[in-house]
């Protein structure tokens, strides 16, 4: 859940699982799959391969009504070998079912794009490697941000016209942007004829806060390559720990040649309220760097280029404006699922 992430120290190797029978990936079987997958489940397989891991819990607030028809038809997915799975044994509880693109899957989305499973980089023994990663707890939290937009903008109000348009992994951004930044993820957020694009540095209270204001540089060094300001968000679990990095974010962007280049806002996920239906970070949880926190307002996601009027909007590419999508990886898919419908333009 977005207000109460699974600690990385709280996940204690894995438990095992009965044996169950599975299908093997033969020519016959792929045959079988390309009558028996939806457009849902062969979107469901592009997230898994652009983000990695997603939880069952996240993959039924993605794209299924309830978590018993997303449970029975992710069982069907594994059963067919389209995804794999691995459940972390935690201290307190029981923790999801985390899955993982399976080899059938990968040979399905490659036959999708004209590819070779090779050519598209995928190796069963990667794909199930972050179960063992030191970093799943993060990798899992920062989706489990994005997600809770998807999930805002699936039940959103009568006459709500918002969507989460852009969602790259903290992968797909280092192929873009590594040699500057390597930020946690970029999202695109529109609100009827409002659009927000920003990059996501997700602060699980490990990261020592220098460290993270010294990011700074890199973004404002990004801003210079591309001539493009983007927004930078910075998600922290408390508001202790908020109010500490505020300190340290704002000595570190004062000492920027241009300031004005790396537009900062910081929030705290204790800030939302878990008895509504969807928190997520499009609620009025975000307060920008250059506003003092004692006199300014918490601002919703969808009106925080209000207080930064220098910011041209977002190119309508689909993705983000600050580079083009590589000919050798996969385009990234679109985060809202199959059947919902795109937010108007005006």
């Amino acid at each position: 859940m977005i207000t109460n992430p699974t600690r990385q120290r709280s996940l204690r190797g894995h438990k095992a699982s009965r044996p169950s029978p599975r299908v093997a990936n033969t020519a016959e079987h792929q045959a079988m799959l390309a009558w028996r997958l939806t457009p849902r489940d062969k979107w469901i397989i592009r997230m898994l391969w652009e983000h990695r891991v997603l939880t069952s819990h996240q993959v039924t607030a993605l794209a299924f009504p309830s978590f018993r028809s997303g449970r029975m038809r992710l069982r069907e997915l594994w059963t067919w070998g389209v995804v794999d799975r691995f459940q972390p044994f935690v201290t307190v509880g029981t923790a999801p079912m985390h899955y993982v693109l399976a080899p059938a899957g990968a040979t399905v989305l490659a036959a999708e794009d004209d590819r070779d499973v090779k050519e598209m980089g995928y190796r069963h023994d990667r794909a199930f490697a972050v179960a063992h990663s030191l970093r799943l707890a993060h990798t899992v939290g920062v989706n489990e941000w994005f997600t809770a937009l998807v999930e805002r903008a699936r039940y959103r109000e009568p006459g709500e016209d918002v969507a989460l348009t852009a969602w790259w992994s903290e992968t797909r951004c280092a192929r873009h942007f590594g040699d500057l930044v390597r930020p946690d993820g970029y999202g695109r957020w529109q609100h009827g004829d409002r659009q927000i694009e920003w990059f996501l540095e997700y602060d699980f209270g490990t990261e020592a806060l220098a460290k993270l204001a010294g990011k700074l540089s890199g973004y404002a060094a990004l801003a210079q390559a591309t001539g493009i300001t983007t927004p930078l968000l910075v998600w922290l679990p408390t508001s202790k720990r908020e109010a500490a990095a505020r300190r340290v974010l704002a000595r570190a962007w004062r000492e920027l040649d241009e300031p004005y280049r790396v537009p900062v806002a910081t929030a705290a996920a204790e800030l939302l309220n878990p008895e509504t239906p969807h928190p997520s970070p499009a609620d009025e949880v975000w307060l920008p760097l250059d506003h003092a926190a004692d006199h300014a307002r918490r601002r919703k996601l969808s009106t925080l280029l209000d207080t930064w009027p220098h910011i041209a909007p977002p190119s309508d590419n689909g993705g983000t404006s600050n580079g083009p999508t590589s000919p050798v990886s996969m385009p990234p898919p679109y985060p809202m699922p199959p059947g919902t419908s795109k937010p108007s333009r005006r």
